[in-house]
């Protein structure tokens, strides 16, 4: 059985939203600091608030990425802190992690746009970031990847398939391993549908049986991954 590299290095689950951690270089703090700090898309008028957020710590090899913070989440300023990161965290059982917080533990939390975007105009759910709200985060996220530098992420709803991932159905996605495209030596790239309860993918029983085929690849693949960097 592969160690528990959380456990090994006696690492908890890291506080949302804080640059400020044990052992983390002046590059991360400051990097963090600025995502923290930035206010965009407020001043594009995209938003009427700016409240980035994420969740991580130095020398995490598993990433997620998702799509946008959700209302429930401003409050801690934590990803995936409400009914969507519940099921997400059922998941992450069934993927072989003990719990959330050692889900947590292992890997750093982001999203494509870092700010609650509001809900759409239907009202149904959380509206789905803009083009031009994507490019302006981008570089944020260019560089958390850069710093973090994963072996292994975790693509979370429809916005992160179209950024790495673009112009492929959900059903030709889950499931299945990707190399990350046109980067030598990058990160293995699993999709996942997102967990939220206004999806109706999953109400399909084929969909689910590629759900169940996704979680059995990062069980597979998570614990050689999640050990420190070499070098």
């Amino acid at each position: 059985m592969t160690p528990d590299p959380a456990a090994k290095a006696g690492l908890g689950t890291p506080p949302p939203s804080t640059p400020e951690l044990p052992g983390a270089a002046p590059a991360w703090v400051d990097l963090h600091r600025g995502i923290l700090a930035c206010r965009r898309c407020q001043e594009a008028g995209y938003i009427p608030e700016a409240i980035p957020m994420y969740q991580g710590r130095p020398g995490q090899r598993l990433m997620l990425i998702g799509q946008a913070p959700g209302i429930v989440e401003l409050g801690p300023r934590k990803p995936f802190a409400g009914r969507s990161g519940a099921e997400l965290a059922r998941w992450m059982v069934r993927a072989g992690f003990r719990d959330d917080d050692h889900f947590r533990a292992l890997t750093y939390v982001t999203s494509v746009t870092k700010c609650f975007p509001g809900k759409s105009a239907s009202g149904s759910g959380d509206r789905r970031p803009s083009g031009a709200e994507v490019a302006l985060c981008h570089p944020w996220l260019e560089a958390q990847l850069a710093l973090v530098r994963p072996r292994l992420v975790l693509l979370v709803g429809g916005l992160a398939h179209a950024v790495f991932l673009p112009g492929r159905p959900l059903e030709a996605l889950v499931g299945r391993l990707f190399d990350a495209p046109g980067v030598a030596a990058g990160p293995l790239l699993l999709p996942l549908p997102h967990p939220s309860g206004a999806s109706r993918w999953l109400n399909d029983a084929g969909h689910r049986a590629l759900l169940d085929r996704a979680l059995a690849l990062l069980a597979e693949a998570w614990p050689p991954l999640a050990g420190p960097a070499n070098g």
